[in-house]
């Protein structure tokens, strides 16, 4: 377990277990959302997938997500172990909810300087909104990798709850 995704619905907590993940192995973590936005306005980093096909050729890495489009097979196919985070929606949405209430209010800088506000809530991109409409579509996305034949070299771990990550986190040997 040395080239890790940690995948799941935005507000499943991806990128808190991967980094106790990291912080217990001693397996680098990389955040995507830092890596692909760069600056005001959530501008993209041109230089995102070049960066993210260097950081898939080192021989250890964790990342907190399914991989953006442009990305996605190449990280898919660098891997070693998946780790899912496939929570029902009563576990995700008071957690995606929490998380941007406390962001907005606090004005909380984001990647690439941004911050979460009130008028946010209105668009559809928001991640209150884009965890509850992409639940479903995401995790019939993660269903049909975990069983796709190009990866089926991939350790996959499934863990439907927050208790389930707890135990398996603590199982996991120290690097």
């Amino acid at each position: 377990m040395r080239r890790i995704l940690v995948v799941g619905v935005t507000g499943a907590g991806k990128s808190t277990l991967a980094r106790a993940l990291s912080a217990r192995t001693g397996v680098p973590y990389h955040e995507m959302d830092a890596l692909y936005f760069d600056g005001p306005g959530w501008s993209v980093d041109p230089d995102f997938a070049e960066r993210v096909r260097g950081l898939a050729a080192e021989p250890g890495w964790i990342i907190d997500s399914l991989g953006h489009p442009e990305v996605r097979d190449l990280l898919w196919a660098r891997a070693d172990t998946v780790i899912w985070l496939d929570y029902p929606r009563r576990v995700v949405m008071p957690r995606v909810l929490r998380r941007s209430l406390r962001r907005s209010a606090t004005r909380e800088p984001l990647f690439g300087g941004n911050r979460e506000t009130w008028s946010d809530w209105l668009s559809r991109e928001h991640p209150a909104w884009w965890s509850w409409s992409q639940h479903i579509p995401r995790r019939r996305e993660i269903q049909r990798r975990t069983t796709d034949p190009r990866f089926a070299p991939l350790d996959t771990v499934r863990l439907r709850g927050p208790r389930a990550a707890r135990e398996w986190l603590s199982a996991v040997r120290a690097g």
